[in-house]
């Protein structure tokens, strides 16, 4: 269905508002899902074919796109190599498919769930602005146009590793966010990304924010930089400091390569 937007994006964006389609899907429930596995990877794949929509925004990054993403994309066509696609935290699994496939141009930043938090307005407008124009504003270490980037969730990064959707990341600037997650947890994952041969390629690691981690007890003792730090020193990686990216209304939009 054609949707319109809320009144103040509206405002903000004037005659340039896009028209956006909201796949029925999206209002499908099935336990965790929003509907069977099947029923989204149709929906993916139905709107990725098709020639007359120019981009798609994943609505939220709510689990489930890995057990649905190498289906889908061992389906799509020439049509789907034209197209923007963005996205963030589980929604991650498809852009590294996408990404390791050579299929449009992917980026990890907001999406419209992100409308339910404070200054989401704003957050949501970035990405409209990628998903529109192709461009978004770099800063910091990042800021280097010829430097290729990458971004995930570093749970969603740690799981992948060694599936069809890893992507080849060699020469990257990597970066990383959380949420959720005990330190001890977020200690594994970085771990594991970091020992990784394809991970060690990257030309350095950049950690997003770690947002609502659990209090541990005991006391974990390390933050989530200082475990950053350690284990990009054991893998000879080079730390490249914080990343403005996370679970949050301030992530920014990093367009990958």
């Amino acid at each position: 269905m054609a949707d319109r937007l809320p009144p103040l994006l509206r405002e903000a964006l004037g005659d340039d508002a896009p028209e956006l389609i909201i796949h029925p899907q999206c209002f499908l429930s099935e336990g965790h899902f929003a509907g069977p596995d099947a029923a989204r990877a149709d929906a993916f794949v139905e709107l990725a074919n098709d020639p007359s929509i120019d981009a798609i925004w994943f609505a939220r990054g709510g689990y489930g796109a890995n057990r649905m993403a190498e289906d889908a994309l061992a389906r799509l066509t020439s049509a789907a190599a034209d197209k923007r696609y963005l996205g963030y935290s589980d929604g991650g699994f498809l852009l590294a498919g996408l990404y390791a496939r050579g299929i449009g141009q992917v980026a990890h930043g907001p999406m419209p769930s992100d409308l339910k938090r404070t200054g989401g307005d704003a957050a949501v407008l970035r990405g409209l602005d990628w998903l529109m124009t192709g461009s978004a504003p770099a800063s910091g270490a990042d800021a280097q146009p010829s430097v290729k980037r990458a971004a995930f969730n570093l749970t969603v990064l740690s799981q992948l590793l060694g599936t069809s959707l890893q992507p080849d990341l060699t020469g990257h600037v990597l970066m990383v966010e959380e949420v959720g997650e005990y330190m001890y947890r977020i200690d594994r994952s970085l771990f594991h990304v970091t020992s990784h041969p394809g991970i060690r390629a990257v030309a350095g690691l950049q950690l997003g924010r770690c947002s609502d981690v659990p209090d541990n007890d005991p006391d974990f003792v390390l933050n989530e930089e200082e475990v950053a730090r350690h284990w990009c020193a054991k893998a000879g990686i080079a730390w490249l400091g914080r990343a403005d990216i996370g679970h949050d209304a301030d992530n920014k939009v990093v367009p990958f390569g």
